[in-house]
């Protein structure tokens, strides 16, 4: 991971086409602008997380739910 140190107002580019400027520093808390097209998808780590660990519970049925389909699938043999 590249760490670069930034004050309000400074930006940090990243290929030819984001932006990213430091906004507010308040605390712990730090407000920043990201400047990108449209196509650059943009999200905040912690949703991407929550997303992925909602897919995969998603597609991860319970082992009852399995067995009981299962005995289903055999019931009608």
């Amino acid at each position: 991971m590249l760490v670069l140190s930034r004050r309000v107002g400074e930006s940090v580019v990243i290929g030819d086409s984001v932006t990213v400027t430091v906004l507010d520093v308040r605390g712990d808390v730090v407000r920043i602008g990201i400047d990108a097209p449209r196509s650059v998808s943009v999200n905040r780590a912690e949703l991407l997380a929550e997303l992925e660990s909602s897919n995969r519970a998603a597609a991860s049925p319970a082992e009852a739910t399995v067995s009981a389909l299962a005995e289903q699938l055999r019931q009608r043999r």
